[in-house]
């Protein structure tokens, strides 16, 4: 692998958001690798294609597939690359990370073991992980890296839930990957916002996510999650070529 965090990034009818986002890539100094799932019926997909056939950098990654909308085609790419990388991020197209040096910090914040990390979004802050990264076993363990009942909304909610119940979130209140969202007058509304904030997908997505935290989806998530901690802080340490067990 050429890095060993990839930041997924889901994305329809926004291609502009592509140079957007390698521009902030150059300015941040970041290493991690970066891959954008496109859908094969976008009617922008001429100008993702584009940027495809002129953009050469190893970092960057391409998915064309059917449209799964945002939770269901993270979880296709996330299952996909959890193999080939010790972290795995979301954000979505109208991120842009601002802090130098932001992907380290969040593979410190990683190194330890199963957990969470997010950064300061402007927009939501501390109370929701936007914008967030994970441990791989996550993925691994769960099978999805948000519960597949979802959509578009309420994913943020979710990782904020395991990172809580797991006892492994750190919020990075200094490190900035900004929504440009036009709820704050930072992007016009367009026909993909017009969606996925429409008062019948909020309702639909609120609606599972309920159901999933209080009709035992979250617990038995959270009963997983806590034992993927617990092997790891008992699996064997190797010092100078010894093998020692964990305290």
């Amino acid at each position: 692998m050429a890095d060993d965090l990839l930041m997924i990034v889901p994305t329809r009818g926004r291609p502009d958001s592509v140079p957007a986002i390698l521009d902030c890539w150059r300015q941040t100094g970041a290493t991690a690798d970066l891959l954008f799932a496109v859908d094969d019926d976008d009617p922008t997909l001429a100008g993702y294609r584009e940027h495809m056939e002129t953009i050469n950098d190893p970092r960057i990654h391409w998915v064309i597939g059917r449209r799964l909308r945002l939770c269901g085609t993270l979880n296709q790419v996330a299952l996909a690359m959890a193999p080939r990388y010790r972290f795995l991020a979301f954000m979505g197209d109208d991120h842009r990370p601002r802090t130098v040096g932001w992907d380290e910090r969040f593979r410190i914040c990683l190194s330890g073991g199963p957990g969470i990390v997010y950064g300061n979004d402007l927009l939501q802050g501390e109370t929701m992980a936007t914008a967030v990264a994970m441990t791989s076993d996550i993925v691994t363990t769960l099978g999805y890296m948000a519960p597949p009942t979802l959509i578009h909304l309420c994913l943020d909610l979710v990782w904020m839930d395991w990172g809580r119940g797991m006892g492994r979130i750190t919020y990075l209140g200094d490190v900035v990957l900004e929504h440009m969202h036009p709820a704050i007058g930072k992007a016009a509304m367009d026909a993909g916002y017009q969606e996925c904030n429409s008062s019948e997908q909020a309702t639909s997505d609120a609606t599972a996510y309920y159901h999933y935290r209080d009709e035992g989806g979250l617990e038995a998530d959270l009963e997983k999650l806590r034992l993927l901690v617990q092997l790891e802080h008992y699996k064997p340490r190797y010092v100078m070529g010894m093998e020692e067990e964990a305290a």
